[in-house]
């Protein structure tokens, strides 16, 4: 087997494209042609079941029909033309002339059932896929990349429809046109054929040497590609830090290196497949030399005619044919399987966690949207412990309450655990120990879908949909109306400055919000989960894109918005945070300091002096 490196070699972080091997990278080659995985496939063709058993039954009659064309043709030869009789050689021709039309018609059939069996499980894959990938936990997004996901959607399942509609179809005509074959040229002269059985181990052990590295370098290249679209999803996301850093160039020699291996891939399987296809067709040739040999050898000492011996040739050819069709098709079978198999693997991967089976939805004591305030939530940690790897513990041991209508804030360095006690407290995780409380509840006993029914988030970097303002707006309420959404924005005290926009609550937000400022976007986003009318709000540094002039209306709007409701606050600026109920001060994942703002700033403590860093700042701004 050829030198090439392993799939996922490391290699040293020269820049901001790095190659790191993951879990897919790390599987056993596997057998290349699972027939477990096959039948999978196919549990997505149900919606035609009617079709995929025409679709059989049809393969099945066209496995036939090729060797009876050569079974025809060699009567027609034996019988009008060697005898000259015209009315016979008529007959023969007309019947070989409907076989063919009923062979194409077939086709026709036969071709666009495949096309519809392949769509509809592309489909329903595709859709599974999604799904699936919806319900993951954010640990998991954490830990594959995106172009991963999107390899598996793309390529893999593009690979799958491939395999279904040419390959296994065409694999099957062609095994089937030698196995009919083989049981005509059996009963055409049966000592003949046992010369054509004793020649099989020779293509045996071909096949077998050359589908080991077949199956290595198909397997090489589906990795390295997905690698390639890993990292091209990952920069465009990343093009800002590219051009700040003037990494383009750079980053660009790092890509053509994924690239270039990807090519040794791709050219090492291009290469193995263009030996071992004209290898069988050799060995074709050679057996159909040795056929000739002792066919010849019968004829002459009178075990069989002549006729027999063109019947058996002409079965013979359709015999030897179909080998290098199908080691043509099996290069592309094992693409298939590898993309079935990497894709089964994601939609069989198991949530990091799920709502235990007895949990209940959290009861909504919400009143109706038309115009009832939400009653807060009840948050309590209970010496939680929490860490993203259970082993290395961002938070020790964390205790405290929120009562209904309460707003905490958190406040401490990068690194402290703000984040991951929000992350915590709207069942994004579960503690690694400890107990987390909502409503006296603990918070595996609820289901997540009704907490975060219950939750509106606001963080610094807010993602906006393709869409308009009004459609973004409304992801928190589908069913709300445009008077709605005006209504919560005229609350926040922002209603002009959505009005404003070129085309109003209309405005096109373009990718990611691309058409909108930092700070209009946050307004969007702010809107958004008023209409949510949440019980908890979370705001993570909400505030810091905002400009002062803007902030300061914002800060009238956020007591609209958290009157009633329980709320969690990050953020640097003290403005957000100096009113707040309880301000809890973190440092390495552990509560150092509680009280007020006053309170604290009078004890002279910690949080005193993240005050004056932050008036000093605030002053240079």
């Amino acid at each position: 087997m050829s030198k090439l490196p392993p799939p996922a070699a490391l290699i040293p972080d020269r820049g901001l494209i790095r190659r790191v091997r993951d879990d897919d990278d790390e599987e056993e080659i596997q057998k290349p042609l699972e027939w477990s995985l096959i039948r999978r496939l196919f549990t997505y063709a149900t919606p035609v079941q009617r079709k995929l058993t025409a679709l059989s039954v049809m393969t099945v009659i066209r496995s036939a029909q090729l060797p009876a064309f050569a079974w025809l043709t060699s009567l027609i030869i034996n019988g009008p033309i060697a005898k000259a009789d015209q009315t016979a050689l008529a007959f023969g021709v007309g019947a070989y002339a409907l076989l063919a039309l009923w062979t194409d018609g077939m086709f026709h059939f036969r071709q666009r059932y495949a096309l519809e069996i392949g769509e509809t499980v592309v489909n329903g894959l595709r859709a599974e896929l999604f799904a699936k990938t919806q319900r993951q936990t954010m640990s998991f997004f954490h830990r594959v990349k995106i172009g991963r996901i999107i390899g598996r959607v793309t390529s893999d399942v593009e690979a799958l429809r491939v395999g279904i509609q040419d390959v296994l179809f065409v694999s099957a005509i062609q095994a089937g046109q030698m196995l009919f074959a083989a049981v005509v040229m059996a009963w055409s002269d049966w000592v003949l054929f046992l010369v054509v059985l004793g020649l099989a181990p020779l293509l045996w052990v071909i096949n077998r040497h050359f589908r080991v590295r077949l199956s290595h370098y198909s397997r090489a290249a589906t990795d390295s590609f997905s690698r390639v679209t890993a990292t091209l999803a990952e920069s465009v996301n990343g093009i800002r830090v590219t051009q700040g850093f003037v990494r383009q160039q750079t980053n660009a020699g790092l890509f053509r290196d994924l690239l270039a291996d990807h090519s040794r891939y791709s050219i090492a399987l291009a290469r193995t497949s263009a030996i071992l296809t004209p290898l069988l067709e050799l060995n074709s040739q050679f057996f159909v030399a040795i056929l000739l040999m002792f066919g010849g050898w019968r004829v002459y000492h009178g075990y069989m005619d002549i006729g027999g011996l063109i019947t058996f040739f002409l079965l013979a050819n359709q015999f030897f044919a179909p080998i290098a069709i199908i080691g043509n098709q099996y290069n592309q079978a094992l693409v298939a399987m590898a993309g079935a198999e990497r894709v089964f693997k994601l939609i069989d991967a198991k949530p990091d966690w799920e709502d235990a089976p007895a949990a209940i939805a959290l009861p909504d004591p919400r009143a109706p949207a038309s115009g009832g305030e939400s009653r807060g939530m009840a948050v309590e940690f209970r010496g939680v412990t929490f860490g993203y790897d259970p082993a290395r513990p961002v938070l020790h041991e964390v205790s405290f309450a929120a009562a209904p209508g309460q707003t905490i804030a958190l406040v401490g360095h990068t690194g402290s655990g703000k984040s991951s006690i929000i992350n915590l407290a709207t069942k994004f995780y579960l503690p690694t120990a400890g107990e987390l409380c909502i409503d006296g509840r603990e918070i595996r006993t609820i289901t997540a879908q009704s907490l975060h029914r219950q939750t509106g988030i606001v963080q610094q970097q807010n993602f906006l949909f393709s869409g308009t303002v009004l459609e973004n707006i409304r992801l928190a309420r589908p069913e709300a109306t445009e008077a709605d959404v005006r209504a919560a924005a005229a609350q926040l005290d922002c209603l002009d400055i959505l009005d404003a926009l070129p085309r109003g609550l209309h405005t096109e937000v373009g990718e990611r919000g691309a058409a909108l400022s930092v700070g209009q976007r946050q307004l969007v986003c702010f809107t958004r989960a008023m209409l949510a009318d949440p019980r908890l709000v979370i705001l993570d540094e909400a505030t810091s894109s905002i400009d002062a002039l803007t902030e300061a209306r914002l800060q009238r709007a956020l007591v609209a918005l958290l009157r009633g409701r329980t709320s969690f606050i990050v953020a640097h600026r003290l403005s957000t945070i100096r009113h707040a109920d309880c301000v809890l001060v973190l440092d390495q994942g552990r509560i150092i300091e509680r009280g007020t703002h006053t309170g604290l700033l009078a004890q002279g403590g910690s949080y005193a002096a993240l005050y004056r860093q932050f008036v000093q700042v605030d002053e240079r701004t």
